[in-house]
């Protein structure tokens, strides 16, 4: 069987719902826009669903100017971004970098869905990747998270209740190589494109939380660690470095071309 993308979606908000897209152009930060926006303590601490389950409710879109956020039983956030706020020193999985505020309406519209006090800020600067030599906004580590749909498949056959996709959060979901087939590519072209996986992902307790509920089980993290614990972590999917940038759209074939 032929191999193809069937899945790309972005995160305009750092720990937001995602945006399933048709097609994009790949970027060297990965996917355009994707978490781009953050919120963060008033120290300047990221937030995200690992701390805050409800964060996984909200449900962004983002054209380039202005950053919309759906949550139930709210008035949405219609929000034009600014790159002329002040620009806050902030803190990502223990590395600094840098946001610009965007305005106390947004953080006031945020504090109060939250029950806290936080800021959006929106990334400016340049972070680059602790390996691969690529470079990020404001996601965790990495501009590409790639699974393969029969990877979810192998799963959800050891499971009691199927799990969507959605929960692992990925940038590009592949079908046709096989379970785990992520695992043993180094390069693959996808589309235009080439990107190389760099590193495991190690999952947390994100995976856990329903995407559409904010609760928060056990599953999937208590099976996957029976069978997919390397390197003292628990480890789904790939993080990938684009190497080659082009347009990507679904269906796009998928060729591994250089094997770990």
């Amino acid at each position: 069987m032929t191999a193809s993308l069937v899945e790309l979606n972005v995160y305009p908000l750092k720990s937001g719902g995602g945006t399933a897209l048709h097609s994009a152009e790949l970027t060297a930060r990965g996917l355009p826009f994707d978490r781009e926006f953050m919120l963060v303590t008033p120290e300047g601490r990221f937030l995200s669903q690992r701390d805050l389950a409800e964060m996984a409710l909200m449900r962004p879109s983002y054209d380039g100017e202005i950053l919309t956020v759906e949550v139930p039983d709210a008035s949405p956030l219609v929000h034009k971004a600014t790159g002329d706020g002040e620009v806050l020193d902030v803190v990502v999985q223990r590395k600094e970098c840098q946001g610009v505020d965007q305005g106390d309406e947004a953080a006031a519209w945020f504090s109060s869905l939250l029950g806290q006090d936080c800021r959006l800020v929106r990334f400016t600067g340049h972070r680059p990747t602790s390996r691969g030599g690529g470079e990020v906004m404001f996601a965790d580590g990495y501009p590409l998270l790639l699974i393969s749909a029969e990877s979810l498949d192998d799963l959800n056959a050891r499971l009691d209740e199927p799990l969507p996709m959605n929960r692992f959060r990925p940038s590009l979901v592949i079908a046709g190589l096989g379970a785990f087939a992520e695992d043993a590519a180094r390069l693959l072209r996808v589309g235009e494109t080439v990107i190389e996986t760099v590193k495991p992902c190690n999952r947390c307790v994100i995976t856990a939380t329903d995407q559409e509920t904010a609760e928060r089980g056990r599953e999937p993290l208590r099976t996957l660690a029976a069978y997919r614990t390397r390197d003292r972590g628990i480890q789904f999917g790939q993080n990938c470095v684009p190497r080659t940038l082009g347009a990507l759209t679904l269906g796009d074939p998928v060729e591994v071309l250089e094997a770990h």
